[in-house]
């Protein structure tokens, strides 16, 4: 497959030549993952390292990760220290719970994203979207515009008018955007020192304070629709919120409590901005760098609305738009790693696994391994409408995750991210900041370390 726009390949930490020393790989993973790996990581099927925590194994290939995702998912649930380190956060939320449990959240918070919901979620979607234009309206002309920033603030306050159908300010924009990023570079500390069997009480405590930040944020708005939700009063099935206080466990009849609540909300909130916050900061540093696919997205987007605002029915019509988001998913997913266990002894491919051994199905690993798909660290979004790209699309492309256990929010994070960014190239055009270097950190989701800087101007 050849790209009709010129090769661009953007930034991603250089592999090292072979494995690097226990040491080295001990120091590098605390502050990124993505910086240990090695030249063979990118062509390998399967992996495998022992670790002082046992042994860790790396499927890449793609009949290995559907065997660990689908096939067999429940041999292979989410890691115990998953549920350890993400739980001052999320407590005991769908992204960190097992078994029954698991099942039956699921159960209750799947009808909160159904189609008829994402429809009815689209006007609170755009209004979050035309406060974040008159933002940027103001916005110093050839100033530096600081996108994850931005990007935190606009994909949070969707959340928060969404599912508690109330605007963010900026304050508390910028209070959870430093407080997430403490609790991730905490969390990572937490697991590099886990898997090496050191101390991490220093790190735990730093993530339990960033955790102790956000929490308050949403637990103080849910506290009060819950009381008024149990006297009577809030029972307007009006956002997510309303869909998950009504929700019936199909067995007991039982509802959500609001310690439950307050985990389950946190959850989507995380999962509904930061990852969607990330995803975004990074395709419009890749459009910026590339005027090409830019200003072909601004076609598209001036032939779907005849230049009007952005509705509903334009989504699904901006095929080269998603293509854009699905690349940038691809060469930056969200979240870099799955992390599960193996629930008994069992074999992956010809390699014995046994029970109690760590299972990372890395995104990150899939959809950049050469063997998986060509030109694989080009920035090409003309691949997700070529028919050769077809298998590995369909085999190896996993951002949301695979089987069971797939993203709640898909669709809320495709939708969200088309409407984001149809606004802002249909507005603005977007430069790079030369003097800015921007490089990928692999922590709980994968972020650019010291942000993106971009020109923006008024079209």
């Amino acid at each position: 497959m050849n790209c009709p726009h010129k090769n661009f390949i953007p930034p991603f930490p250089k592999p090292h030549k072979t494995k690097i020393s226990f040491l080295k790989r001990f120091f590098k993973s605390r502050n990124s993952w993505i910086h240990t790996l090695f030249e063979k990581s990118y062509r390998m099927k399967l992996g495998d390292v022992r670790l002082p925590s046992g042994w860790l194994f790396m499927p890449v290939e793609s009949s290995f990760v559907k065997q660990v995702m689908v096939d067999e998912w429940k041999e292979f649930p989410k890691h115990h220290k998953i549920e350890e380190v993400l739980k001052p956060l999320l407590g005991e939320s769908i992204f960190t719970t097992n078994g029954e449990t698991w099942r039956k959240q699921r159960a209750m918070i799947d009808p909160a994203f159904a189609h008829t919901r994402l429809e009815k979620a689209f006007p609170l979607m755009q209004q979050a979207v035309d406060d974040m234009m008159l933002r940027l309206q103001e916005h110093p002309a050839n100033s530096s515009w600081h996108v994850d920033l931005e990007m935190t603030h606009i994909t949070a306050d969707i959340i928060f008018r969404t599912i508690l159908s109330t605007p963010l300010s900026a304050e508390d924009a910028e209070e959870i955007f430093t407080a997430f990023n403490q609790f991730q570079e905490a969390t990572q500390r937490v697991m590099v020192l886990n898997t090496y069997k050191l101390p991490s009480f220093g790190a735990q405590r730093a993530s339990k304070l960033a955790a102790a930040r956000i929490r308050p944020i949403l637990a103080n708005i849910i506290k009060k629709r819950y009381d008024d939700f149990q006297a009577g009063i809030d029972v307007e099935n009006k956002d997510i919120l309303s869909a998950l206080m009504i929700a019936r466990d199909e067995n007991t009849g039982a509802a959500f409590g609001y310690d439950e609540l307050v985990d389950h909300v946190c959850m989507l909130f995380l999962a509904g901005h930061e990852t969607t916050a990330s995803s975004l900061t990074w395709t419009l540093y890749l459009i910026a760098s590339c005027p090409d696919i830019q200003n072909k997205m601004r076609s598209e987007i001036a032939e779907v609305t005849s230049g009007n605002p952005i509705s509903f029915e334009h989504i699904k019509k901006l095929k080269f738009t998603f293509d854009v988001f699905c690349e940038s998913l691809r060469l930056y997913p969200p979240v870099g790693f799955f992390l599960r266990e193996s629930a008994k002894n069992t074999k992956l491919h010809r390699k014995d696994v046994p029970k109690g051994s760590s299972v990372m199905v890395a995104p990150w690993l899939i959809h950049r391994n050469q063997d998986q798909w060509k030109n694989a660290q080009e920035f090409c979004p003309h691949r997700f409408a070529d028919k050769s790209s077809e298998d590995s699309i369909k085999n190896s492309y996993l951002p949301f995750g695979a089987g069971p256990r797939i993203c709640v929010g898909k669709g809320f994070a495709n939708q969200e991210a088309v409407l984001i960014l149809a606004s802002l190239v249909q507005a603005f055009s977007f430069e790079v900041v030369a003097s800015h270097k921007v490089e990928p950190v692999g922590r709980v989701t994968i972020r650019p370390k010291n942000g993106v800087l971009l020109k923006l101007s008024a079209i």
